[in-house]
């Protein structure tokens, strides 16, 4: 995913109220922004950081500039939690995750649950259809491990159960964690930040949940993902261990 026009540079002054951000651009202007973005963002809003902005001149917009990356452990960040989908389907139809490639056709937002849409709807004559549910991933605490969620998400864990379902039901269900960052070699669950979440994933583990990541590629100019990295399973009393899936 190529953007429109170059990204600003700016340092971050402060992101608050979850969907604002300050800064100072290159020439000394100071901005507010908006975050696309409501989560914790943690790890990701120090002061002072280098960070890029996409420039929006439209009269609707009460901001002209968007929060998109950051710069943070040696490498940069993409924070904007719109992209994620997108980024799946371009990988999904390029054929980088082999586990969801040959399917004929790919529906976007369908409803399935009780009150949910899944956001991708993969299906073709002969095969049993396939849930994804797409999760945006920019935590990290060790390095080279990615880590989801970065705080409690009681929506998360409701996809994880309805998945389970319709694995139960004889579909293929799928959760594919986004990783807007290029550093990390395998993804856990972060039981500690939310112990509910990893009690759903084991849960939809045990049920025929299938789960993988991607790592991106992320620049100035374009994100994209790039390969595929492990998860790592989370079995009760003992240490996780890295899995491609956990069907």
């Amino acid at each position: 995913m190529q953007f429109s026009s170059p990204l600003v540079p700016a340092r971050l002054v402060s992101r608050y109220k979850r969907f604002l951000f300050d800064a100072i651009l290159d020439d000394g202007t100071a901005i507010t922004g908006s975050c696309p973005n409501t989560g914790s963002m943690r790890g990701l809003t120090t002061p002072g950081s280098r960070i890029w902005l996409s420039e929006h001149d439209s009269p609707t917009r009460k901001y002209r500039y968007m929060f998109e990356m950051i710069e943070a452990d040696d490498t940069i960040v993409g924070i904007n939690t719109g992209l994620p989908n997108r980024l799946a389907e371009e990988a999904i139809l390029a054929g980088l995750l082999p586990a969801l490639a040959g399917y004929d056709l790919l529906r976007r937002e369908q409803k399935y649950g009780l009150k949910s849409r899944i956001d991708f709807l993969l299906s073709s004559e002969g095969r049993p259809d396939c849930y994804v549910e797409v999760k945006n991933v920019h935590f990290m605490r060790q390095a080279g491990l990615a880590e989801f969620p970065d705080t409690a998400t009681q929506r998360g864990t409701r996809h994880l159960d309805e998945l389970a379902d319709m694995a139960e039901a004889g579909h293929r269900a799928v959760m594919l964690y986004i990783v807007q960052r290029n550093d990390c070699d395998a993804l856990r669950i972060g039981g500690d930040l939310d112990p509910a979440y990893a009690g759903a994933f084991r849960r939809a583990a045990s049920r025929g949940v299938e789960a993988y990541a991607l790592a991106c590629e992320v620049t100035p100019h374009e994100i994209r993902a790039v390969r595929s990295i492990a998860v790592q399973q989370l079995l009760q009393g003992r240490a996780p261990h890295k899995s491609a899936s956990l069907k």
